[in-house]
């Protein structure tokens, strides 16, 4: 098949590798490059890297709304665009150029979190599974019908960074499975339920801060919800301390304070003890490494 892919982070590039390597990936549509790093320097997504480095068409568009940007996407004569969080709204003109439109992979288990962050707030409301939807995208926030789905579960040490690296795994696969249904007309699109309907807001930076005003299992919930990034973060001595990583631990004490030799943090309800760290401008590490370099003697009260 010929394929135009539309996806900008790391999440888009697992598909894109199993794509290129089965289809004709004619052109990928990513974001445009944006500064990063220290100089601020001007740095392509990692869908734009890969693909460059593989001498595939690359376009990064600041909008698909003008008639020149759609007429020059329909010009590919696509047979499907496969979109895998592109970050641009589709208009119309746009999902109807494909001969088989454009199929999205989202990192959720459709109706249930709609929208720009699915993994995250999958984890910080405590849901016990989540997944990948295969989904026939229409104008609606991902509204379309659905193709397929797949279930994986979330357990409390299940942190955003490693549910990512699964489904963008599982993600890869099942739009291969989803490409031959499609093409083949085997595959029946079904209509998503119109009950459990939640959507998943992008994180804001200020969620990132750890309230231990809350009970042990919602800040451990916050914690591996937004590993490795941004990474939940409290503050003592006027530095940010990430908690990148941490478990239910038994112990009382004010919300905030450190109530043993091992860094345990009481909880308005129960304990969490961290398990890896990171100080800022420094690389993630075990509490038990940091401890070594950081007192933090128990009845010190974190902000």
């Amino acid at each position: 098949m010929r394929i135009v892919f539309m996806g900008t982070p790391e999440f888009a590039v697992a598909a894109l590798e199993r794509i290129a390597a089965a289809h004709d990936v004619i052109c990928v549509y990513t974001q445009p490059p944006r500064p990063a790093g220290r100089g601020q320097s001007e740095r392509p997504g990692p869908a734009q890297e890969w693909a460059t480095r593989r001498g595939i068409l690359v376009r990064s568009p600041k909008s698909l709304k003008s008639p020149d940007a759609q007429s020059e996407f329909a010009a590919l004569r696509a047979d499907v665009a496969v979109v895998a969080a592109y970050g641009l709204i589709l208009p119309q003109a746009i999902l109807n150029a494909p001969k088989f439109g454009c199929i999205n992979i989202h990192a959720s288990l459709l109706p249930r979190w709609r929208g720009a962050a699915p993994i995250q707030r999958a984890i910080m409301a405590g849901d016990t599974q989540t997944g990948v939807t295969i989904m026939q995208m229409e104008a609606g926030l991902d509204t379309g019908p659905m193709l397929l789905t797949h279930a994986v579960p979330i357990t409390d040490q299940t942190t955003a960074g490693e549910l990512h690296d699964a489904l963008a795994a599982l993600g890869g696969k099942m739009i291969l499975e989803a490409l031959a249904g499609v093409a083949a007309a085997t595959l029946k699109a079904k209509t998503q339920p119109a009950d459990g309907v939640t959507y998943a807001d992008k994180i804001d930076k200020a969620e990132a801060k750890i309230d231990f005003g809350h009970e042990a299992a919602t800040v451990l919930r916050q914690v591996h919800g937004l590993s490795p990034f941004p990474g939940a973060w409290t503050e003592v001595a006027g530095e940010r301390i990430k908690i990148l990583s941490a478990s239910l631990a038994q112990g009382k004490g004010q919300p905030g304070e450190v109530i043993s030799v091992n860094m345990t943090i009481a909880c308005a309800e129960g304990a969490i003890q961290p398990i890896d760290v990171q100080r800022s401008g420094r690389a993630a590490m075990a509490v038990g490494d940091f401890l070594r370099g950081f007192a933090l003697p128990p009845g010190t009260k974190l902000a």
